[in-house]
Parts: C-alpha cells; structure tokens; sequence
C-alpha cells in the first residue's frame, strides 16, 4: 500500500504518511472527507508542503481557480461554486494585531472554509473549533500529516 491512511487514530487525531506529492490528491480527498470544521491551521516547517496541500484542497472542493500562496497579498479568496475559500499566509505579520488589523476573525468565522499558514501568532485568540493540519519533512522526505 503505497498511502498509509489512519495509522494512529487517537483522541480525534488521525496520522497520514504521504511518500511523494503524487500520493496527496488521494490523502487530501480522505482527510476532506474527514473535516468536521472549515477552519483548519497549517503547520509545518519553509517548504514541507503546507501551501502545495492547499492547491489541493482547492482542487478537491471544486474551486475555480488553482491557487498560489497569499505571502504578500496575506488573504487569498477563492470562488467553488457558491462558496467562497480562503486562503491566509501570517508569515510575513509580526504580531496578532496586525491580523486584527486586516479583519481577520470576519474571514476566520465567515462559515467557509478558511486554510491559514503560520497560525502561530494568533492561536492565544482563536475559538474553537478549528482542525490543525501538521505536516513535517521525513528523513526519506516523505511527509508525516497530523490531523486534530
């Protein structure tokens, strides 16, 4: 079995080993397919894959367009049918009030799916409930994605 789904299913977290990009379409589709909430938290290392599943999550919820990483733009919005995706990249904020200063929390609890990279800053404000998608660089550079 080339995707490893569920290995570790513990308190509502769900572990997935995905051995190349070309296995995450499949890993997407199932952890989509496994979302309770339409706030999820990107966390991962520069370059582990966080705005690539994105693309992909997107692509699964039938979104217009592609997608590319909001770094400077901050908040992307996208159209999938008649709902709207967003997109949010706090790398380049230095602190949470430069989130409130954007109008964060209107995107954030708007009732669509809401994707946020480097949630870090703001996690001290955020309500429940939201999904955290961890994803970490394996030695063979596979990648381990946790899901809570």
């Amino acid at each position: 079995m080339i995707i490893h789904l569920c290995i570790y299913k513990y308190n509502k977290i769900k572990t997935y080993i995905i051995p190349s990009e070309v296995d995450l379409p499949k890993v997407i589709e199932q952890i989509t397919n496994d979302l309770e909430y339409r706030l999820i938290l990107f966390i991962g290392d520069l370059g582990a894959g966080k705005t690539t599943s994105i693309k992909y999550f997107l692509k699964h919820l039938k979104c217009e367009d592609a997608g590319s990483s909001p770094s400077y733009s901050i908040i992307n919005e996208y159209k999938a049918g008649d709902d709207k995706i967003y997109h949010i990249d706090l790398y380049r904020l230095e602190d949470a009030q430069e989130a409130f200063n954007l109008g964060i929390e209107d995107y954030l609890y708007s009732g669509y799916y809401c994707f946020v990279e480097w949630p870090q800053i703001i996690f001290d404000y955020l309500e429940e409930p939201y999904h955290i998608f961890k994803i970490e660089i394996q030695e063979d550079n596979s990648r381990l994605v946790t899901l809570a």
